[in-house]
């Protein structure tokens, strides 16, 4: 792949899965520390995979959501940042500048109103996923907001990650619970991957003989597909998180099946495949 697409946040991405199209829809971009971000990985790990950090020495992740269309239907995963911004702080260990805010003009680019929007389902309740469902006025006007039963009895964590009281009772207004292996969307179902958080979740979308799976912050970048040990310091349960992203990759390498991450730079569509120094990621199309 192109080092360039590492180091840069991606623009509006889609793909056809039979009836279903689906499309990458950016909010803005998240600056990773690499050495704090995934603590595993060494210097000299980062010397060796420099392509992966940009000119200022940070993973590009971005933010946004997955749309999911069907006729005139459409489902959103993840609803980003949000209309606002965090500047750098040059003493967080994890993270650099965040911005959000560009979610409801690139949906309107893919023709997509959010009133339009039947649900909103989201892998966890971090404040880079909720975004745009916390606004006020509300602007997923007919949606319902679908939280997994186990994230949401333990909504309480998000608390360390910036979500507040005010994001949590927005959620709940329009809160609907689901359950793993739960069919949300015509082709879309439920799929339980634990360790970011307790309750994390993927979204298996299936459409004839081809499957994508949206594994949300199972992974964060697709260095972790070569070295799937390395979790994330964000991770609630980083053992947890690492045994499922090998699971999660034994998936991906499957026939016929693609993998959505949602913060893989300009790489968020792809495949992983095989080699003789083991599994990488490679972008579709």
């Amino acid at each position: 792949m192109s080092d360039r697409r590492l180091r840069r946040p991606s623009g509006i991405r889609s793909l056809q899965l039979g009836e279903l199209k689906v499309s990458y829809v950016p909010d803005g971009v998240v600056q990773l520390r690499p050495r704090g971000w995934l603590p595993a990985a060494t210097g000299r790990d980062w010397a060796e995979h420099a392509e992966y950090l940009n000119d200022t020495g940070h993973l590009v992740a971005g933010i946004g959501g997955l749309l999911v269309e069907y006729g005139r239907r459409a489902l959103l995963i993840d609803a980003g940042f949000g209309p606002r911004a965090v500047p750098e702080d040059p003493d967080h260990p994890l993270i650099g500048a965040i911005h959000g805010g560009a979610l409801l003009d690139n949906l309107e680019r893919i023709g997509r109103a959010p009133g339009e929007i039947e649900a909103v389902a989201f892998t966890h309740l971090h404040t880079d996923h909720l975004g745009w469902a916390c606004v006020d006025p509300v602007v997923f006007t007919g949606a319902d907001f679908l939280v997994t039963e186990l994230e949401w009895t333990d909504r309480h964590l998000a608390a360390a990650h910036g979500v507040t009281t005010r994001m949590l009772a927005a959620i709940t207004l329009r809160l609907r619970l689901i359950r793993e292996g739960e069919e949300i969307f015509p082709g879309v179902r439920v799929l339980a991957v634990p360790g970011h958080t307790t309750g994390h979740t993927a979204f298996m979308i299936t459409a004839g003989r081809q499957r994508l799976i949206a594994f949300g912050d199972a992974l964060h970048s697709p260095i972790q597909v070569r070295h799937p040990a390395w979790s994330a310091a964000a991770d609630h349960d980083p053992a947890a998180s690492a045994r499922q992203r090998s699971w999660l990759l034994a998936e991906l390498q499957r026939p016929d099946t693609l993998g959505f991450g949602v913060h893989f730079a300009d790489v968020v569509f792809g495949r992983v495949r095989q080699d003789a120094d083991g599994a990488s990621w490679q972008p579709q199309p």
